[in-house]
Parts: C-alpha cells; structure tokens; sequence
C-alpha cells in the first residue's frame, strides 16, 4: 500500500518537473526565434545606415549571442558592432 502511494507521488513529482522543464525550453526557443529574426530585421532595413556603419555581419557568433540573448542579446551585438568591436 506504502509503495503505490510512494509510486504515485514520484510520478507527479517528475509530471511536475518535466512541465516546468519544458515550459522554460519553449520559452528559450520563442526567444532565440525573435533575437535571430530581429537581427536579419536590422539587416534588411539597414538601420545601422543611421549610425553610419555598415550592416551587422551575420556569423556563428553573432547569431549565438542573438539565440542565446534573445532581445537583449541583439541590443548588445548592436552596441559591440557600433562601437567598432569586430565580432
């Protein structure tokens, strides 16, 4: 009897876990959708023209910061590509 109930309880217990795992996974791949979007958006409207540089280039490390960062990480590839650092 001890055992079913222990059984039943480890299972909600990992059903739990496994929902708030998932939840957090779609919501970084919702958000390395938008940064990578974001920033063939820039490029295709030439915002950096603004500031008088040229497009941002669009590599490995670039579109890794802008997966992982999300928003925040475009702003900074942003930030590094006007103040000159090569990436």
């Amino acid at each position: 009897m001890y055992g079913s109930i222990l059984g039943i309880l480890i299972a909600v217990v990992i059903a739990v876990a496994l929902y708030y795992l998932l939840k957090n996974v779609v919501y970084l791949i919702y958000n390395a959708i938008i940064g990578i979007v974001l920033l063939f958006l820039i490029n295709l409207i030439n915002l950096m023209a603004i500031f008088g540089k040229t497009d941002i280039p669009i590599n490995l490390v670039t579109i890794l910061i802008s997966a992982i960062g999300g928003i925040i990480g475009v702003i900074i590839v942003i930030l590094l590509h006007i103040l000159g650092v090569p990436l």
